[in-house]
């Protein structure tokens, strides 16, 4: 264990607890002249009066029928209250809070009765339960961070915590309350190892220069030579020039940032080279409290979109088998493409694109009544499912709200979901598509679409979905392509779709990835654990 990453102060409190939970335990099992019943009632009701406030603990309370769990001197106690001291002091390690372990000594100091070892009891109900959920489930809500953001995190009632909790081994129930997955392991070294590079005065002087490219010389290039060792990117060197090993590490950079990999240090390049330490830290501390969102099953078989990487991604057993470039929404408030998790259940090949009513009067109405005959490529359809001649229509006499039409999209190559679209299901109607735009996936930066995603390589994409269900996918998609008319091809088994926002990520080799937050979510994100007691590790330089 990196014992920098465990405050002296956190260890040393907790050691003050143990020492404080021995003497008290025993005074008030064996010392307080009290009658059995009497000594029981004044417990329960001291647990009762302190749980009151929190439906959780108290159902919890009402169920085992006031019993301690962490007060007793059962031998099981004593584990239970061990293990859950244990794992608070290595809080730290998973960018968790700094629980208020202060207010729990001051209680436990001043133990001098039963009800008071009863609200102690509650006490620790509520901090394990603080650190459960912290640890499991993440420390913020997600949708009230940002309205994008509408996943749901994994949270288990209290109740069912504590009753779980009590039936199990301590320390193997706490170990497993965190993310499994690789990733969250990753992150956590990082976090650690950019925690004592930090201590050690971080990278170094920035770079001062708006860009640099091979064979220039100067103070710059040195700058950014020493700072290209500092991250790990080029051996020690002497060298005062942009020389050939320096470009390289700038292209392995670059790649590292999603950058394009030319090997010059253009302005974009110079920023993220110039990105603070701090920064960095802050990236991989909201990186694993979004791994704690999404600490479910994902699905043997999954899809991982994740929308800073402009990436769409199947992954098989944890081997990503597939991967393709992808537009996700623009950076406008009602285009954003939000985050949540679904599942996949079919295909539309050759698809009419409905389009949604907010395109249809905020964008097309305003057209039509410049000009009649504006988008010919769409069709109105009325009530009634019967085409609309736009010869006949005073479009000047509807708003937004009174536009009696729908707005449709036959399928053809020109259509705006291309060719073919993967559906699943979801009140946000997003969904993975074909495009005609296909200019658009050379850009570095592609949030472009209303809010769905669009994908680079939709054919291929369709094949490794149905190389599942079909010997020949390829063969079975197109013999659906070429009718030309919309057909559903339904998946044998569905596929859980997972549509993330991560800007630091940990590869199983090679150095940490990171993107630019296109959407500003996780800028919020980090302001909201800071708002919750989250804080740097080591110390700034």
């Amino acid at each position: 264990m990196n014992t920098h990453a465990l405050p002296r102060r956190r260890t040393s409190v907790f050691s003050a607890v143990f020492a404080v939970l021995t003497g008290i335990f025993f005074l008030t099992t064996t010392a307080l002249p009290v009658q059995a019943q009497t000594r029981v009632s004044a417990f329960a009701q001291a647990v009762a009066e302190a749980a009151a406030r929190d439906t959780e603990i108290a159902e919890f309370y009402r169920a085992n029928g006031y019993q301690p769990i962490w007060t007793g001197t059962e031998l099981t106690d004593i584990a239970r209250r061990s293990a859950l001291l244990k794992a608070v002091a290595t809080a730290d390690n998973h960018g968790l809070p700094d629980y208020d372990t202060e207010g729990l000594m001051a209680q436990l100091k001043s133990v001098t009765s039963l009800r008071d070892l009863g609200r102690v009891e509650v006490a620790m109900s509520k901090l394990f339960l603080s650190y459960a959920h912290d640890v499991h489930s993440g420390i913020v809500t997600p949708s009230r961070v940002d309205s994008g953001i509408v996943r749901e995190a994994p949270r288990q009632s209290g109740a069912d915590l504590l009753a779980n909790f009590v039936k199990s081994n301590p320390s193997g129930f706490l170990k497993a309350l965190p993310p499994t997955s690789p990733e969250y392991a990753r992150l956590m070294k990082e976090k650690l190892r950019l925690e004592s590079l930090l201590a050690k005065g971080g990278w170094g002087a920035p770079v001062s220069a708006n860009s640099l490219k091979p064979g220039q010389a100067g103070p710059a290039v040195v700058a950014l030579r020493n700072r290209l060792i500092r991250m790990g990117y080029l051996n020690r060197s002497a060298s005062q020039s942009y020389d050939a090993s320096i470009q390289k590490a700038v292209q392995q950079f670059q790649q590292d940032h999603g950058l394009v990999s030319d090997g010059v240090a253009g302005a974009g390049t110079i920023a993220e080279i110039n990105t603070p330490l701090e920064k960095r830290l802050a990236s991989i501390l909201v990186a694993m409290e979004r791994e704690r969102w999404t600490n479910i099953e994902r699905g043997k078989r999954h899809v991982w979109v994740n929308l800073t990487d402009f990436t769409a991604k199947i992954v098989d057993g944890g081997r990503v088998t597939f991967a393709t470039r992808s537009v996700i929404g623009k950076n406008q408030p009602d285009r954003r493409s939000p985050e949540f998790s679904d599942v996949m259940e079919f295909m539309v090949v050759n698809p009419t694109w409905n389009v949604p009513r907010s395109i249809a009067t905020k964008e097309y109405l305003p057209m039509l009544k410049r000009n009649p005959n504006a988008v010919s490529h769409l069709k109105l359809i009325d009530s009634r499912g019967r085409v609309v001649n736009r010869s006949a229509v005073n479009f000047n006499a509807f708003s937004a709200k009174s536009f009696p039409f729908a707005i449709k999209q036959p399928p053809s190559s020109r259509n705006a979901l291309g060719l073919v679209k993967f559906m699943f299901p979801n009140k946000y109607n997003i969904y993975l598509h074909d495009t005609p735009s296909k200019s658009l996936f050379g850009r570095d930066v592609r949030a472009f679409s209303h809010g769905c995603i669009r994908l680079s390589d939709p054919f291929d994409f369709a094949y490794a979905i149905l190389a599942k269900q079909s010997s020949d996918p390829k063969g079975t998609f197109h013999k659906v392509l070429n009718t030309g008319r919309e057909t559903r091809i339904q998946l044998e088994e569905h596929i859980p779709v997972h549509i993330v926002y991560r800007t630091a990520v940990a590869p199983a080799k090679g150095r940490m990835n990171y993107r630019r937050d296109v959407y500003g979510r996780d800028a919020k994100v980090w302001d909201a654990l800071q708002n919750a007691g989250v804080a740097l590790g080591g110390v700034g330089g």
